[in-house]
């Protein structure tokens, strides 16, 4: 809460202790004010909705006694919700003449119609942020039978500073409890802004999917910064926001937004709880946001503790795509968007050097176990090999016909594996940097790989939603122009599979999905142990700890998590960075006394942290 400078203060008062100082919004029967509360001191500041009954006279007639009761019945509903976090608090209610008022604690933070005229258009990740804040709100609402009716960008409030919710949902004032047999002659009426309204609501009729109209219309908006009256073409009575992008979106959000915005109730989402599910959004997720969850089995649980940011003026104007931890030195190495490869001194937090060469992004990176050789694939369609004692140049390998997305060696160094969205994965010979073979089996991009700690399997995931396991040695054997079927393929995940990571056995292989969830599965049989539920948007990076009982991800909702993996219990969630996590590392084989995790985010920082156990 904030202490409001008295110099402001406006000759409004209302009883029994609270002076308006501001006017924020203005409607035909609804006036929004800052207030403070002056009955403590130092005075707290808080909202007051001055809201006007539906007559020109101070008696009411039925039509306004029955609107009056309907606001007694929602008074009552929004002081049930003052137990969740996900709302302003209903502090206290006031009845004068022909007004009730309506005193609101008080957010912090900026309406999305001002920080767009601030900072411009919203970026799709934020949108998806907002969709995972907004989303669990509305949900609730309306399991208390309550439709906001009146959801759009200036009812929403960005505070970038807030632990848990960025985007709140406010202004209550024109919510209507849902009876389905219009038993209150007040709710027909229409409200809203005609920008974002629902057909159904024009016609003062409001479902709950109204408000989900509402929602994705205030979406495309963010995105675009173009009236959603222009949105629309209404000669061919379809949307046409896509038209206004100047960055394009991801399918799986386009065909969200989509379903929101459908003017047809029949093919729009119904629920929240359905827009939830699309988005992987889980119910246990959204309870278990930012919490600790409870103590595991021995009394022990591990932990980050957060120790260094790593940023500097080089490289501030570029997202990171991908780090590794030299095996044996203090050193971090980093790739980013804008073709270049940072070497980082863990000691000092100071840039050793800039590495450049590829032509286009570096979205992966590795140093073989030995810490001889870097190398690093790039969407310039090559991998280069890197001395990693002067970092110059060894090789580059040529081969691939679109972007290299990952990278890895095997355990003797003797081999390079490779995969790229030319839905091949290829083996290399590090000495001499021929290709040995091109494994074909997957049916869209290639988009990561790693090999098992004894070098016997190979996994590959990709965008056709499996995973495909090979056999090492039947790939080294086998001629380049011969097809070679893998040893099995796993299929389970709903969407594109991103990550993949072997425990410390090889006996189980972890996989992560744009579809936000986490598989386990074991290797030998190709079954699947289990799903792992708990980020809100794609997994982007999984490791497993030297002992195989926990497992670390990484995800485009911002967080990290770490797993249990024997019984699949998600211990702790840590949320530091501002934008996606896209890549995370370890060195478990560091001198210090605990193991060192790094994280590359799209917010153009790495996070050093140390994994710790305690009870």
């Amino acid at each position: 809460m904030q202490i409001i400078n008295r110099e402001v203060v406006l000759p409004m008062f209302l009883e029994p202790a609270y002076r308006l100082i501001q006017l924020i919004g203005n409607s035909e029967f609804t006036q929004t004010f800052i207030a403070v509360d002056e009955k403590d001191y130092p005075f707290v500041a808080c909202v007051v909705q001055k809201i006007r009954l539906r007559s020109q006279s101070g008696i009411l007639d039925a039509s306004q006694l029955g609107e009056s009761q309907n606001l007694d019945r929602k008074i009552i509903l929004l002081q049930q919700l003052e137990k969740y976090s996900l709302f302003p608090k209903l502090l206290s209610s006031h009845l004068e003449e022909n007004y009730i008022y309506l005193i609101f604690e008080y957010v912090e933070g900026k309406n999305l119609n001002k920080l767009l005229s601030e900072h411009g258009k919203l970026t799709e990740i934020q949108v998806w942020q907002l969709l995972t804040d907004i989303l669990p709100a509305i949900n609730l609402l309306h399991s208390y039978n309550l439709i906001h009716c009146d959801i759009k960008p200036s009812n929403i409030i960005y505070n970038p500073n807030s632990p848990q919710q960025k985007f709140i949902l406010v202004d209550f004032a024109s919510a209507r409890i849902y009876d389905k047999n219009h038993l209150f002659i007040g709710n027909k009426v229409i409200t809203g802004n005609p920008e974002y309204i629902a057909p159904e609501q024009l016609n003062t009729q409001p479902i709950f999917s109204s408000d989900l109209y509402s929602l994705g219309v205030s979406c495309i908006y963010l995105l675009t910064q173009v009236s959603p009256f222009y949105l629309f073409d209404s000669a061919n009575n379809k949307w046409v926001w896509r038209d206004y992008l100047q960055t394009q979106i991801g399918e799986r959000i386009g065909n969200i937004l989509d379903r929101l915005i459908d003017k047809d109730i029949n093919y729009r989402f119904h629920s929240a709880q359905d827009v939830m599910e699309a988005m992987g959004i889980s119910s246990v997720s959204v309870k278990s946001k930012f919490k600790f969850k409870s103590q595991t089995q021995n009394n022990e649980y591990p932990k980050l503790a957060s120790l260094h940011t790593l940023t500097s003026q080089i490289s501030l104007a570029s997202e990171v795509n991908t780090v590794a931890i030299h095996p044996h030195n203090q050193i971090l190495a980093s790739g980013h968007n804008n073709k270049n490869i940072y070497l980082w001194d863990l000691q000092t937090n100071q840039v050793l050097k800039t590495i450049p060469g590829h032509l286009q992004a570096v979205e992966s990176i590795c140093y073989s176990q030995d810490g001889k050789i870097l190398a690093s694939a790039s969407n310039d369609k090559t991998i280069k090999l890197w001395d990693a004692h002067n970092y110059q140049e060894v090789i580059t390998l040529i081969g691939h016909t679109k972007a290299v997305k990952s990278v890895v060696f095997s355990p003797d160094t003797k081999y390079l594996v490779s995969g790229s969205w030319d839905k091949t994965v290829k083996i290399w010979d590090v000495e001499n940097g021929k290709e040995i073979n091109t494994l074909t089996g997957h049916k869209q991009q290639v988009s990561a790989v790693a090999l098992s700690p004894d070098g016997l399997y190979v996994a590959s995931a990709s965008f056709d939603k499996t995973v495909c396991i090979w056999k090492l040695e039947q790939a080294l054997s086998s001629e380049a122009e011969i097809h070679y079927n893998p040893a099995s393929i796993l299929s389970g995940h709903t969407w594109a599979v991103l990550t993949v990571a072997f425990s410390p056995n090889g006996e189980i292989l972890a996989t992560g999905s744009d579809d936000n969830t986490i598989k386990l599965w074991e290797v030998k049989t190709g079954r699947e142990i289990a799903t792992l539920s708990g980020h809100s948007w794609s997994v982007t990076g999984l490791i497993f700890d030297l002992t195989g009982e926990f497992l670390i991800s990484s995800s485009k909702d911002k967080t990290i998590k770490i797993w249990r993996v024997s019984n699949h219990e998600e211990i702790i969630i840590v949320c530091e960075h501002e934008d996606s996590v896209m890549a995370i590392a370890a060195n478990f084989n560091t001198q210090s006394d605990m193991p060192i995790i790094a994280s590359g985010s799209q917010d153009k920082t790495i996070k050093i942290c140390k994994l710790e156990f305690g009870s």
